[in-house]
């Protein structure tokens, strides 16, 4: 029922082979990711994401800047300060020790969430079309 937020296969950091410079877990100027105490069975102190929520910026050495969303409304559980002393795993493991965050959604919409999902082989024919469209 948690889901562990990772840089998708076709997000740009990924694929051009930019440097990943920094990481910010400071979202605004009261608000940073890195302050999230999560505590007690029922999560107590856990930040509440909307989907449109921001978890982290990510700059590259090119100078571009990508905001990372949630895309998910729950409680943010974890977010992972090892990227913060070696972003490079971000590129090396994405899926694996370069996640980004762990969300729990509320139980009620965690059925609705994991129903939306594309598997593999649908993800992989929408970055197929978007790739086609593109050249």
């Amino acid at each position: 029922r948690i889901c562990v937020i990772t840089l998708a296969k076709a997000h740009p950091l990924l694929q051009s082979g930019k440097t990943i410079k920094s990481i910010n877990y400071q979202i605004s100027a009261n608000c940073s990711r890195l302050q999230n105490k999560v505590s007690g069975k029922s999560k107590r102190g856990a930040q509440f994401l909307t989907e449109l929520a921001p978890l982290c910026r990510i700059s590259s050495s090119d100078g571009e800047e990508y905001t990372i969303y949630s895309c998910i409304r729950g409680r943010l559980i974890e977010v992972n300060e090892n990227i913060l002393s070696n972003p490079a795993i971000l590129q090396e493991k994405p899926s694996t020790e370069g996640y980004i965050a762990v969300v729990l959604p509320k139980f009620e919409e965690s059925k609705n969430i994991t129903q939306g999902l594309l598997t593999q082989k649908e993800y992989e024919e929408v970055l197929l079309k978007r790739l086609n469209s593109s050249s």
